[in-house]
């Protein structure tokens, strides 16, 4: 009776050490902290003096420990076996299981991870394959005292034995299914990085938005070829930068690139500015000059804010673009240039079409491949890229470690910036520069300061300088401006430059700004 009772309760110890295996297996794919604590299991419930894992160390002839319990940091080391050595070397061999009842009686026991039991103590050792499918992949392997136990104890053991090997088989394929499965998934992301970064990246631009990926995307399409392009954006989103990435991935990269600011000129300026003068052609003209269609000659010209220009010289420009070929001012030799023309503006070019503001032929000459730049607000994933990138570079310059606090970076990611990148790299330098530590922190930003008078430029009921459906440009309607706000007094004017929070607020309110602050008294 007592030893059917005793056999119940091993069996009953035996399905609870299965169910806890089982439990600890399924809950991580960490293999070594998962294989540790199954051997740890085995010590607790079990009485197992020593037990280990080893696991083919690739090249399917060492075996190495991967885990173990009851071995000293230095014994643990010293248990690596070849295929076929000693005990474990054989079951790895053979897949087989292997029981030595005491071995201090097997002479091929090596004794590598312990001494040689004391005399009078029996220690017999179990040693049990892992299988990955039907390749043996390790051995699992345990070392206990006994006491004469009979043979039928050591078939109860070694059964329950591989029962715990075969879920750490199982386990060790999945483990490697993972791995495998990780490991493409990294060699794919390394191929699809390889061939983003030959199509979807452009020197000195930072963008990983997909609005800026498209735009790097177009880049590389219009690069090749020597179509006119016309560069669409708002003030500050990086036309000019564009316009050079362009010229450098072009066949053209050899020539010079040269860029002209059209409405920082005059009319007559300009002029002689783009197609040069002849000598005494006007007063100051002491010697001939050339202009800068000469000097993009072979190369690429980059005509920015050229929606700005006046009536009469689109006429003139209309010209060349179509023919190729001009006179300088004051001369009368026809002079031919082999130039690629990139414009860029930042006005809606249809809605000045519709009122006679630019000739409608021009716009059809420039209107070639066009590429809208989003806005900052538009790509605000690109926020942080680009305030590191700006940080990094003023703390060189001022030979400090600068960095960011995520306050500060939840604040800029959010901000509108109606001036784009050029006012987010003023906002980061006047920040570096002033912050009175080596950390950027929100409380260094004018706009928690109520110093950020840029804020009275954006005005979210204005339409779009230029119309873009779904990402794309459409030619859209002319609509009415809203309604200007009422007139406002000097003395309210005064009160509200005090503050551009307070101007921003009352101007989208519609209200008088006085009525913002409790009156106070005279």
């Amino acid at each position: 009776m007592g030893t059917q009772a005793h056999a119940g309760s091993r069996h009953h110890l035996e399905l609870v050490t299965i169910y806890e295996i089982s439990k600890i297996l399924s809950r991580s794919l960490d293999l070594r902290r998962s294989l540790h604590d199954v051997l740890n299991l085995l010590a607790t419930h079990l009485h197992v003096r020593r037990a280990m894992v080893c696991l083919s160390a690739g090249d399917g002839h060492d075996l190495q420990v991967v885990a173990e319990t009851g071995l000293s940091p230095d014994e643990a080391k010293r248990a690596q076996f070849r295929t076929g050595e000693g005990i474990i070397g054989r079951i790895f061999k053979s897949g087989m299981p292997i029981v030595v009842p005491d071995i201090n009686n097997e002479p091929l026991y090596l004794h590598r991870t312990a001494e040689r039991p004391q005399p009078g103590e029996i220690v017999a050792f179990l040693g049990v394959p892992l299988r990955e499918g039907t390749n043996v992949v390790g051995v699992l392997s345990v070392d206990r005292r006994t006491e004469g136990e009979p043979a039928s104890r050591f078939d109860t053991d070694l059964r329950f034995l591989m029962m715990i090997g075969n879920l750490i088989g199982q386990t060790i394929r999945l483990h490697r299914m993972v791995e495998h499965a990780q490991e493409n998934l990294r060699v794919e992301n390394r191929r699809l990085a390889t061939e983003l970064k030959g199509k979807y990246t452009i020197e000195n631009v930072i963008g990983r938005s997909k609005r800026m990926q498209q735009v790097f995307a177009e880049v590389h399409q219009a690069a090749p070829g020597r179509s006119t392009v016309l560069l669409r954006g708002e003030s500050g989103t990086g036309k000019e930068v564009i316009a050079r990435a362009i010229h450098t991935l072009s066949n053209r990269h050899d020539g010079p690139f040269v860029k002209v600011n059209c409405a920082a000129l005059p009319e007559s300026l300009l002029e002689s500015e783009l197609f040069g003068h002849e000598k005494g052609a006007f007063t100051g003209a002491t010697q001939e000059r050339k202009g800068r269609f000469e000097m993009a000659h072979g190369g690429t010209l980059f005509l920015d804010e050229i929606g700005d220009i006046s009536p009469g010289f689109q006429a003139k420009l209309l010209r060349v673009l179509q023919e190729r070929e001009f006179e300088r001012v004051g001369g009368n030799r026809t002079i031919r240039v082999d130039v690629r023309l990139i414009t860029a503006t930042n006005r809606n070019l249809e809605e000045a079409v519709t009122k006679g503001e630019f000739r409608a032929d021009l716009y059809f000459r420039i209107n070639v491949l066009s590429i809208f730049l989003p806005a900052l607000r538009e790509r605000r994933e690109d926020i942080p890229l680009l305030v590191e990138h700006f940080v990094e570079r003023v703390g060189e310059e001022l030979g400090r470690d600068l960095r960011v606090s995520p306050e500060a970076m939840h604040v800029m990611a959010n901000c509108h910036w109606p001036g784009n990148v050029r006012e987010l790299e003023n906002c980061v330098e006047r920040m570096a520069t002033m912050a009175r530590g080596n950390v950027i922190r929100d409380s260094d930003l004018a706009c928690q300061k109520n110093l950020c008078f840029s804020s009275v430029f954006w005005k979210p009921n204005d339409h779009r300088v230029i119309p873009i459906v779904n990402g794309n440009a459409a030619a859209a309607p002319s609509r009415r401006p809203p309604a200007p706000p009422p007139a406002a007094s000097p003395r309210r004017l005064r009160f509200c430059r005090s503050t551009a929070a307070a101007a921003t607020a009352a101007a989208a309110l519609r209200l008088h700004r006085l009525r913002l602050f409790p009156r106070r008294r005279r």
